[in-house]
């Protein structure tokens, strides 16, 4: 596979914020969809006007993604695994992600070879396999739309399907070109716990000379999502706003920030217990890591390590998979 015929992309589809890498960089774009079909105020004297979100038109029609979007639409909030093999709402974010990758580090010319990170519930079981044609299914091909009234064209002629916590581990242990760090690349022969903290999902998943460690690994959806059920018993937000208030300091966790504490806590110790003394390192990523800091590093005994980039670090870690695979 020749490096200039194709564009390479790690793609994490996260419940909270959809995150996309590539040779320039990172991008994310929080997993807001909400549909357009409410009537606009202009010129309201005396109140702030604000921009509004990106729109994005397909064939299932228009939509608003990102922050802010549940404030001009009627909010979209399935947090099911089908959403993820091509519902409606989730074609219109991805087309938003790569509608703003572009804006911001130029158009993309090239067919896109993309590496996707799924969700742990979605990659075991009875369903893997159907879960993983539908979503090769929905992504392979040349996908239109129209951003903000603009044309958009992007074909991504290959999709390569793993784990969401693998990307973590090989963001770890490689470096930006997809080579092994001399120091670290050890670390695949030994045992190495991988944390995830994600939107929706808890992901456990322990790796041993390369290979998954079954009985250590699980997903549970008890991820931030869970914090924000806590701050919001009435239901008088959607997820989406708690996410945005959250994100920018202005939501009180105070009082139920320890309560899913000890929740993550309680399902680490359930998986993973004892056997924590065997691990050479715990990789700890999400924003939900983020939160959890100071508990994960009492927890770990000084063998957890938080990525640089907590959010961006599986889809950047599949971006350095795909080069070490090329």
């Amino acid at each position: 596979m020749n490096d200039s015929n194709f564009f390479y992309l790690g793609e994490d589809l996260g419940m909270g914020a959809n995150k996309l890498f590539g040779s320039s960089g990172g991008q994310q774009v929080l997993s807001q969809v909400a549909t357009n079909g409410t009537q606009h105020l202009l010129n309201a004297t005396g109140l702030r006007q604000r921009q509004r979100p990106l729109e994005i038109k397909t064939e299932h029609g228009s939509f608003y993604i990102g922050e802010g979007a549940h404030d001009y639409g009627r909010p979209v909030e399935n947090l099911d695994f089908d959403r993820l093999t091509g519902a409606p709402e989730m074609r219109a974010l991805l087309y938003g992600s790569l509608t703003r990758y572009q804006q911001q580090y130029g158009p993309i010319h090239l067919p896109v070879v993309m590496m996707v990170g799924l969700p742990l519930q979605m990659m075991s079981g009875d369903t893997a396999k159907e879960y993983a044609n539908q979503v090769r299914q929905w992504l392979k091909g040349i996908h239109t739309w129209q951003a903000d009234g603009q044309e958009q064209r992007i074909e991504i002629t290959e999709v390569k399907l793993t784990p969401q916590p693998v990307g973590a581990l090989f963001d770890h242990v490689l470096d930006e070109n997809g080579k092994f760090i001399p120091e670290r690349a050890s670390l695949l022969k030994q045992e190495v716990g991988i944390l995830s903290v994600g939107f929706n999902t808890l992901e456990l998943l322990v790796v041993r000379d390369r290979a998954p460690v079954e009985r250590f690994t699980v997903g549970q959806t008890v991820g931030v999502r869970r914090l924000l059920e806590l701050v919001n018993p009435g239901g008088a937000y959607s997820l989406g706003e708690l996410d945005t208030l959250l994100r920018g300091g202005r939501l009180d966790i105070e009082s139920a920030l320890p309560v899913w504490a000890r929740e993550i806590n309680g399902e680490i110790e359930k998986r993973w217990g004892t056997a924590l003394k065997r691990f050479a390192r715990v990789i700890v990523v999400g924003g939900g890591a983020l939160l959890l800091k100071d508990a994960l590093t009492r927890q770990f005994n000084g063998k957890a390590v938080l990525s640089d980039e907590p959010v961006l670090s599986i889809s950047r870690g599949l971006y350095k998979l795909l080069l070490l695979k090329k």
